[in-house]
């Protein structure tokens, strides 16, 4: 258990001078070095995943699943570039989810609840890759390489491209509502109970995209008002939460097994390990 009530979040020691001097001050010295590269590549992560999905490929938001043969092959012979060069990105920073898999589960074992919830967390989100971007990026590509074959097996690919993306969330479901046990059993004040109960809000949104299997127009379809618009706009918001929780926790952890630490108050958030060698 941690004997200190509150944490500065500075290291002893810490130099002053150049932004590379720090840098590599921090990566032989910061203990928390390993977290932070972590929670840096889940916000590089995001920000090439909103990048290749909503501006270089045409996927999001996606288009109309009532479309006709001749309207899909048109579709990817319009953005056929765009596809092949997207989604080699795409493929290419896929590995940087496990990384980011990683951190929440070290949150989750650094909380006074079973391993059980962090390996599960673990193995849920390891699978959940395929359905939740790679099949995507797999169908659409395949589809953009061939544009010669049959309309029909052409819009084959489109079906399962964009069902597999938004129709697939179980996978999501089960994770957040694991975190969200876990939060709310810790007792290591890990994180706030609030966020929790946010957890449910979000797995109930991955509920609510179940209809786009069957809804081929409407609000329930893959592109509806509900099955995505509303999806996204919560999972964004639950998204940035996650992201400055996980630093406020990194800032606050003290490797011990008790309480995490609050960081004291008159000292700047920012100011620890390689965060602030970044500043």
């Amino acid at each position: 258990m941690s004997d200190s009530a509150s944490w500065t979040g500075v290291l002893p020691g810490q130099p002053a001078g150049s932004l590379l001097r720090r840098i590599v001050w921090h990566w032989h010295h910061d203990p928390k070095r390993e977290l932070w590269i972590a929670w840096w590549t889940m916000v590089v992560f995001y920000q090439l995943f909103g990048l290749l999905f909503f501006v270089v490929t045409p996927t999001q938001p996606p288009p109309k699943p009532w479309w006709e043969p001749a309207r899909v092959v048109q579709w990817f012979s319009d953005n056929h570039d765009r596809l092949l060069i997207g989604f080699a990105f795409v493929f290419v920073i896929s590995g940087m989810t496990a990384i980011m898999n990683a951190l929440i589960a070290y949150s989750m074992r650094r909380m006074s609840v079973s391993r059980a919830f962090a390996y599960s967390y673990l193995v849920i989100y390891a699978l959940s890759t395929l359905p939740g971007m790679l099949l995507l990026g797999i169908a659409l590509t395949v589809g953009a390489m061939r544009p010669d074959r049959d309309p029909a097996l052409i819009c084959w690919l489109y079906d399962l491209a964009f069902l597999s993306f938004s129709g697939t969330m179980g996978v999501f479901l089960v994770g957040s509502l694991l975190w969200m046990i876990a939060i709310l059993l810790d007792e290591n004040r890990v994180f706030p109970k609030w966020f929790g109960y946010f957890n449910l809000c979000n797995a109930l949104t991955e509920v609510v995209v179940a209809p786009a299997w069957i809804f081929k127009e409407g609000v329930f379809a893959w592109n509806g008002v509900i099955s995505w618009w509303l999806q996204v706009f919560v999972f964004a918001t639950y998204t940035v939460v996650f992201i400055t929780l996980l630093r406020k926790m990194i800032l606050r952890e003290d490797f011990g097994t008790g309480p995490l630490p609050e960081l004291a108050t008159d000292v700047a958030p920012g100011r620890s390990g390689l965060m602030e060698a970044a500043r």
